[in-house]
């Protein structure tokens, strides 16, 4: 029963920095008007009301705090976050082909795939605007270093998709790139607007590129396991779409002919067929392939929680030590 009672840690995260959010939430609402194309609210809004848990911005923030800032510069760098990870999560709709984000309908099957795109662009354009006006050069270069790194991954997730030669390496290199790369920076950027010093900046960073890590490789568990409603997607996706994702490149490594002539036609070849997604559990489970995915997670979050104790003690540390812990419990 306490159990229950416990708020999730995201959201004693979100309640303790209320009225930093109240004031991040405004300047979004703010910033994705436009005067001449109405359409770009109306995408824009849909998918930042969809009810998103907002952790890029609440890292942000958090960091900020930690580090002892007062300004107001962190209110843009968080909206900054959430308008990067917006226009991402517009653009992969489109590339993936998507239906559902969130449990409600993807803006390109409401819309059509130009907005979605178009959009998008529109919401990185403002994310520059929104940094730029914070006056710190360093800043700049962290969140465009992001910006350009989050679109490396996804270029790179593209070539090696439905492809069996892709490797752990490779799949670090992805998720690094369009997950992780943005959590690092949004934790980062806290402690540089605070001015904070150069070790507490690079346990925040640290911290941030672990939790994004983890925060991945979980989703890709719960993909083979998880509930739809937690996942903002439908369970079993990645498997329809071909994704070479953590627990099935530990299921094709240990595959002897047989499964490997499974596993080349349900993903390279994408001709799947009734009890395939079956067949794929049986195989993950029997190569250990999931508990193996959830032990990477682990590692991420030992990581992140050892980058923590740079950093001063306190109530946000605490909060942001159980976020850690709540990012790998949902498989665990």
């Amino acid at each position: 029963m306490s159990d229950t009672a416990q708020p999730a840690p995201h959201d004693a995260l979100a309640a303790r920095l209320s009225d930093d959010m109240a004031a991040v939430n405004a300047l979004i609402r703010e910033r994705m008007a436009s005067e001449h194309a109405p359409r770009i609210p109306e995408v824009t809004a849909h998918l930042i009301g969809a009810g998103g848990k907002r952790l890029r911005p609440l890292l942000t923030l958090a960091a900020a705090r930690l580090c002892g800032y007062d300004g107001p510069c962190h209110i843009h760098l968080a909206a900054t976050v959430e308008f990067i990870h917006t226009a991402t999560l517009l653009h992969d709709d489109v590339v993936d082909d998507s239906d559902a984000r969130r449990g409600r309908p993807t803006a390109n099957l409401l819309w059509d795939n130009p907005s979605s795109v178009l959009v998008g662009d529109y919401l990185f354009a403002r994310s520059f605007q929104l940094m730029v006006e914070t006056g710190s050069l360093r800043v700049l270069g962290i969140l465009s270093n992001a910006a350009a790194t989050i679109a490396e991954g996804e270029v790179l997730q593209l070539t090696a998709a439905h492809n069996l030669a892709t490797d752990e390496g490779i799949y670090t290199r992805v998720i690094r790139g369009k997950t992780a790369a943005l959590f690092s920076a949004a934790t980062e950027v806290g402690g540089v607007i605070a001015d904070a010093p150069e070790e507490r900046v690079q346990a925040l960073f640290a911290y941030g590129d672990a939790i994004g890590m983890a925060f991945q490789v979980v989703d890709d568990v719960l993909d083979y396991g998880g509930v739809s409603g937690m996942l903002g997607k439908n369970v079993g996706d990645d498997f329809r779409e071909g994704k070479l994702t953590l627990p099935v490149i530990r299921a094709v490594a240990a595959a002897d002919a047989d499964e490997r002539a499974f596993w080349s036609r349900v993903i390279e070849k994408r001709d799947q067929r009734e009890g395939d997604l079956d067949r794929a559990l049986a195989l993950m489970a029997r190569h250990g392939a999931l508990e193996g995915a959830r032990d990477v997670a682990q590692a991420h979050i030992a990581a992140a929680r050892a980058a923590l104790t740079r950093l001063p003690a306190g109530d946000l540390r605490d909060m942001l030590d159980e976020l850690a812990g709540f990012v790998v419990a949902r498989v665990t």
